[in-house]
């Protein structure tokens, strides 16, 4: 079992808290969903009711090292004090002077937020010594992260090693993740179809191997599908695809027919020379995508056959968006698709980031069983893998539960 931060004694202690506060911000710096933000509050508001000194720490977005401006967490400062209604005290660095300064003179039931984890280039490194430096300003660590916990970064996992078991365990939301994922994994109602997509291949590769024993039917859209559609043969025009992941799509392909699992790729998509708002657009079935031509979200065909190979599903597993959904032409796929997830009689798992904001854009949040904070780290946890920021706050004699 994974240890929960009501198992250790947190009274009056200054306990760091590895947060996810990577959330989408509008060109004004503005947060556009802060779904992230507000399910960090419960831990939050559980150590402060015991008294504990807080701090805070979360990357957002991918400033590789560097401080850049934009990707501050100062709209995050905004937004946690509105929720928590309290000064949220922002460090102006990372492990600098400021952030240790205001970590050594913080008191009890006061709450500092340390400036984006990325702005230091040990973070993703996980390097030792960073995590040192960050560990030495607490006395308990708590993850509640789950985003991230698929990374082996300096606050995910080499922090853990300044902390032993009484001191260091997972937040609400780390804990609630976990179990969710695992149970589904152990018992999930029949059938159970998983729809992935999103646009690289590369990244849910295995994902899809790993997945192929465990599902009954895999739908197959978003950008990653033109792979798979080039390697059955077909030309794909200007779509984006991985050229030398072609043998790879055959291979999910054949282990697929093994198992006896059905997979569905798209029959047409929404096509446009280009990727903007104003480009003209055709529905084109996949075999004739023009030369010079991209698709850029699925059509209304592969719609309905979606929404006929879910019909009796009894658990649906949704992780990626069927196009580029932020353009609001190619959107209607991704939206459609959320819908009749949403209203299907099914337990209902949609893997965060960008699934997460399609079906909060699409108006269908409250339908589904479960959203995830984390994508990749989701897919990892359903697949079987360990991740690097749960296996440390595991007790040892429960790992094989």
């Amino acid at each position: 079992m994974i240890r929960s931060v009501r198992d250790l004694d947190i009274e009056g202690k200054k306990v760091f808290i590895r947060c996810d506060f990577n959330v989408p911000l509008d060109e004004f710096n503005n947060i556009t969903d802060d779904r992230r933000v507000r399910s960090a509050v419960q831990t939050i508001r559980y150590c402060l009711d015991h008294n504990c000194s807080i701090i805070l720490a979360s990357h957002l977005g991918r400033p590789k090292g560097a401080v850049d401006e934009k990707y501050s967490l100062a709209p995050v400062q905004m937004r946690l004090k509105r929720l928590l209604d309290k000064e949220i005290i922002l460090a102006l660095d990372v492990v600098g002077k400021d952030a240790q300064e205001k970590a050594q003179n913080l008191q009890n039931g006061e709450i500092l937020l340390l400036e984006n984890l990325r702005f230091c280039k040990g973070e993703t490194a996980n390097d030792e010594e960073f995590a040192k430096t960050l560990a030495d300003m607490a006395e308990v660590y708590i993850n509640d992260a789950f985003g991230v916990c698929h990374r082996a970064h300096a606050s995910v996992e080499a922090i853990t090693r300044f902390f032993s078991e009484k001191t260091s365990a997972a937040g609400f939301l780390l804990q609630k993740e976990v179990q969710f994922s695992k149970n589904l994994l152990r018992r999930p109602t029949r059938p159970f179809v998983a729809v992935v997509g999103g646009s690289k291949v590369s990244g849910k590769l295995q994902a899809l191997v790993n997945l192929l024993p465990r599902v009954d039917k895999l739908l197959i859209g978003g950008g990653m599908a033109f792979t798979f559609l080039k390697a059955q043969g077909l030309d794909i025009g200007n779509s984006l695809v991985e050229d030398d992941l072609l043998d790879e799509a055959n291979r999910v392909m054949e282990e697929a027919k093994k198992q006896g699992v059905k997979v569905y790729l798209p029959v047409d998509v929404v096509a446009a020379q280009t990727c903007s708002q104003d480009a003209t657009i055709k529905f084109v079935t996949v075999q004739e995508i023009p030369k010079g031509w991209m698709g850029l979200d699925i059509g209304p065909a592969t719609s309905r056959l979606f929404r006929e190979a879910l019909a009796d599903a009894q658990t649906i597993l949704w992780n990626g968006p069927m196009g580029v959904f932020e353009i609001e032409k190619f959107s209607k796929g991704s939206f459609k698709l959320s819908h009749v997830i949403a209203e299907a009689h099914a337990t209902t798992v949609v893997g965060g980031g960008d699934t997460a904001d399609v079906v909060a854009r699409a108006g269908d949040a409250d339908e589904m069983t479960f959203i995830s904070t984390g994508g990749g780290a989701s897919l990892e946890l359903i697949e079987g893998k360990e991740l690097p920021g749960v296996k440390p706050l595991t007790n040892a004699d429960s790992e094989n539960e």
